[in-house]
């Protein structure tokens, strides 16, 4: 197969976040970490809104079977926040899931998404973050059911289920492809939510992307697959109009954990929404993931 050249230019830009870049703080950067910190949904998680928590500053619950994560304070505090990591440190903490201690972070942090990301696109994010304003409030221990509580066993999880690495482009397909692969894989993080995972969390390659039931806070994610009874009659501007507005081609408006997510994708450019659009509608047919029985909810 003959790839052009501008195919090939972008799988070299794609793994860009292989090699060491060291962040060079300005108004771009803040500014392209602000759209990438949005696109993440970062704020949504690390703000407890609903107990009138400060932006950035941690607290907010999310009950799932293994017990309750609290998302930690993001905010530039030194001591309670993220304000003393280097840039080191931060790549490390979302591309490998460690903590500046060498601890383990549970995947309840969506690292095993972000670990696909460039290096500058990370430090972008850091960039933006640590221009915010700092927060005090101490981070709560999570409350998870044994032997869920046990930190070391996210050893073993990690052989199982993740894979390190930064997002690599498909020099077959189009740019727009890869721009759209690369927000719903990595920064939008999509398959955490529209997957099913198994009993140790790990998510269902086999089904990824094609529904989950019952996530955190008992949320339903449904199919995103080209599945006729999922997205497989939507046009691309069907999607792309439901990233921005939140609208169903029927005339429904989405709700529960999504409408927050539209609230993010409705400031994405018009050009990375339909690259978007463009990826989920070229995304193969799977069945939805199967609704448990009553008794296993």
């Amino acid at each position: 197969m003959r790839y052009s050249a501008s195919a090939l230019l972008l799988a070299v830009t794609l793994s860009f976040g292989g090699s060491s870049w060291a962040a060079e703080v300005t108004a771009d950067a803040v500014a392209r970490g602000a759209y990438l910190f949005t696109v993440a949904g970062c704020a949504s998680c690390h703000t407890d809104a609903k107990n009138g928590g400060a932006p950035l500053g941690g607290g907010k619950a999310l009950k799932t079977a293994f017990g309750t994560f609290f998302t930690p304070n993001i905010s530039p505090d030194r001591e309670h926040g993220i304000g003393g990591w280097s840039d080191d440190q931060f790549v490390k903490a979302l591309r490998k899931g460690v903590s500046p201690d060498g601890r383990d972070y549970y995947p309840a942090f969506p690292y095993t998404s972000f670990t696909g990301m460039t290096d500058r696109d990370l430090l972008d994010i850091k960039a933006y973050i640590f221009s915010q304003q700092a927060v005090p409030t101490v981070n709560k221990p999570h409350d998870l059911r044994f032997p869920f509580n046990i930190r070391w066993a996210l050893m073993p999880w990690k052989i199982l289920y993740f894979r390190e690495g930064p997002f690599m482009g498909d020099p077959s397909r189009s740019l727009e492809w890869n721009r759209g692969a690369y927000l719903a894989k990595a920064v939008a993080h999509c398959g955490e939510c529209h997957s099913p995972r198994n009993a140790l969390g790990g998510i269902d390659k086999s089904q990824r992307l094609a529904g989950a039931w019952n996530g955190p806070d008992g949320m339903n994610a449904p199919n995103i697959t080209q599945h006729p009874d999922a997205l497989g009659k939507w046009s691309t501007s069907d999607i792309e109009s439901l990233l921005k507005d939140g609208i169903t081609p029927d005339g429904d408006f989405v709700g529960s954990a999504m409408a927050e997510v539209v609230l993010d994708t409705a400031k994405l450019t018009d050009a990375d929404r339909h690259a978007v659009a463009a990826f989920l509608k070229a995304l193969p047919s799977k069945d939805s993931t199967p609704k448990p029985p009553p008794a296993a909810r």
